[in-house]
């Protein structure tokens, strides 16, 4: 504790509160976050098994569409709230650049490119979003951020090429087209969002707008949309509400309150779900080369947590935290009334001298 002064022979006492005090719950918080965006790449993992094994695999258009429209209309029923000013054209800029290309041509990549191959490309996108964050918001990326990028890329490798020999230049391009999208779009989400708009709000609109550009262009060259059997509209259903609303919604929230280097390390996630899931589920037999990158994506994500990230930005002033309290004593210690009033006594007769 902490006594100033005041007036009279009063004295308020106030809390000392150290810097290790306020960065201990800005960590706690930040990994709170960390582990929710964690929400989003697992989802994104699944819905890669889902859409292979359950939706038609000749309607991509109709497919992003009925993926994303629903998800859209799902969050706008929630948030209750319509685009307002500049949104109006953010939303459509961020649904044509997150979900109606992102959509088609993490498709495009998967047609034309192994499983393997395509992840691999898409796992660069940590890389990338530190690379945009630096330029659009000004978030220069760490030597931790940068390790586990490199490690984590190292491992994704590791667990996902298996030697496949010639490779799709169309479907390279193709890949690394939607990562660059999707890494943009992303960050330049998180620069939107900062003006205090709800992410929830937010990523409601955009998924909409991206779902209502992509529908005419699926009537158009897809034609009448496709026959839904049960448990195609059950896998619709996960796909559009978990792998998307509620995957969208922790990933655009991971991205306001955490740096974009942290939660493009945790979006390694993606790939390694995947691996995962397809042992588990489809009775994959995981190979040592393969635990060994998965042990490497995992080591890469660690590196990037956000161990430090209240001593760069989430730690507040000592003086911000107490607004309304008096101002910082001064740094000699506080004497009590009564020892106070004998000094006064005493020092009398010397104040009476020097007048």
């Amino acid at each position: 504790m902490r006594a100033t002064r005041s007036s009279g022979c009063g004295v308020s006492m106030h809390p000392t509160i150290s810097s290790q005090e306020v960065i201990l719950p800005s960590m706690e918080a930040n990994l709170r976050w960390a582990a929710l965006t964690a929400v989003a790449p697992v989802a994104w993992g699944t819905n890669y098994y889902v859409t292979h094994e359950f939706l038609p695999p000749d309607s991509p258009l109709y497919g992003a569409v009925l993926r994303a429209l629903p998800a859209g209309l799902v969050l706008l029923g929630l948030c209750r709230q319509r685009p307002r000013g500049v949104w109006w054209w953010r939303s459509a800029v961020l649904g044509l650049l997150n979900v109606s290309v992102f959509f088609v041509l993490v498709y495009a990549a998967s047609q034309l490119l192994p499983t393997s191959i395509a992840s691999t490309v898409m796992a660069v996108s940590p890389l990338a979003m530190m690379l945009i964050a630096w330029a659009l918001v000004s978030e220069r990326p760490g030597i931790a951020h940068l390790a586990g990028a490199t490690i984590g890329l190292g491992g994704i490798c590791l667990t996902l090429l298996t030697g496949v020999g010639g490779v799709s230049v169309p479907g390279i391009l193709a890949s690394a087209a939607a990562m660059l999208v999707s890494a943009f779009g992303h960050i330049l989400t998180k620069r939107w969002n900062n003006t205090g708009t709800d992410v929830l709000a937010s990523t409601s609109w955009q998924l909409t707008a991206g779902g209502l550009f992509l529908l005419p262009v699926a009537a158009a060259v897809e034609g009448p949309p496709p026959a839904l059997s049960a448990p195609v509209l059950l896998a619709f259903g996960y796909v559009a509400l978990v792998a998307t609303a509620l995957a969208f919604a922790a990933w655009f929230t991971g991205l306001r309150h955490l740096p974009a280097g942290t939660v493009g390390l945790v979006g390694l996630l993606n790939p390694v779900t995947g691996v995962l899931l397809g042992t588990a589920v489809a009775g994959e037999v995981l190979t040592a080369q393969q635990l060994c990158g998965l042990a490497l994506v995992l080591t890469g994500v660690v590196l990037g947590r956000p161990i430090r990230a209240g001593r760069r930005g989430g730690v507040r002033p000592l003086s911000s935290l107490h607004p309304t309290s008096d101002p910082p004593a001064s740094p000699r210690p506080a004497i009590p009334c009564e020892d106070q009033g004998t000094r006064e006594q005493g020092a009398a007769p010397i104040a009476g001298r020097d007048a």
